[in-house]
């Protein structure tokens, strides 16, 4: 009997095909992430100085007999004009910033975990309510451990000092720019850019360490150089590190920020309700 083989239909993969590798991509170092962030406050300096100058020159001109050395600082001094710096001043560094860390490391703005920089959905939404409890809560303790260490010396800060004498119709405007776009940028920069970039070399624990106190150093001057405020700063900093790498997100981060800075303000409204 004549026996017919036919081979056999081949079958189907087990496993569906690999796809193709992904192209790694570039993860910040730590140059390119201090370049950063000094980009984002040489910035606002410059920014605000340009603006000054323009300023002046304006006012000079509009009287009789200009004199840019005392039209300046007359015009900078104003509490609305200083508002104005600020907000202007953020209006064109941080567009610049955003747009500087996505043409560089596009890929990374989406990815949950270092070295991404975590713009995306937390892994469980109740991170973003322990964001506000954070946010209240450790301004509260930091105060604390600040008037500890100061003994007795007045803490002040230049946003606290310029919102409290900033005219009310903008007040508002410089609250939103203070409780959304500095988080926002400030988060990217420390909490994305420069911790990712750390913990290529470093252990987490280590990594939030050292971008805490970077981020605590440099909002130094905006503290008049009061070196007892440092450890409130860094608390916060800490705070806000756990709530990246935990939550997968940096929204956690942003909301916090955000909330700290909104709790910092307040008392530009409230005094307005004081007597006398």
């Amino acid at each position: 009997m004549e026996v017919i083989c036919t081979e056999a239909a081949p079958l189907p993969p087990a496993l569906p095909p690999s796809p193709a590798p992904l192209v790694h991509a570039q993860v910040p170092g730590l140059w390119a992430a201090a370049g950063l962030i000094a980009t984002y406050f040489l910035l606002q300096i410059m920014t605000s100085t340009l603006l000054a100058l323009i300023i002046g020159v304006i006012a000079a001109l509009s009287h009789a007999g200009p004199n840019l050395d005392l039209a300046i600082p007359a015009a900078v001094e104003q509490p609305a004009m200083q508002a104005l710096l600020v907000m202007l001043s953020l209006a064109v560094s941080a567009p610049v910033t955003l747009w500087l860390a996505y043409r560089k490391w596009p890929q990374l703005w989406s990815l949950a975990q270092p070295p991404g920089f975590g713009f995306a959905l937390p892994r469980n939404l109740q991170f973003l309510a322990l964001a506000m409890v954070a946010g209240l809560a450790v301004p509260l303790l930091g105060t604390w451990l600040t008037q500890l260490l100061a003994h007795g010396h007045a803490v002040t800060q230049d946003i606290q000092q310029l919102g409290g004498s900033t005219p009310l119709g903008l007040r508002l405007p410089l609250v939103l720019v203070v409780v959304s776009v500095g988080p926002l940028v400030e988060e990217l920069l420390f909490r994305g850019v420069l911790l990712s970039a750390l913990l290529q070399r470093r252990h987490a624990g280590w990594a939030a360490a050292i971008s805490s106190l970077a981020f605590a150093l440099v909002h130094l001057p905006g503290l008049q150089y009061q070196w007892y405020a440092l450890p409130e700063l860094a608390l916060l900093a800490l705070v806000l590190a756990w709530l990246r790498l935990r939550s997968g997100s940096i929204w956690p981060a942003v909301v916090a920020h955000g909330v700290n800075n909104l709790l910092a303000v307040a008392g530009w409204f409230v005094a307005l309700n004081l007597p006398g």
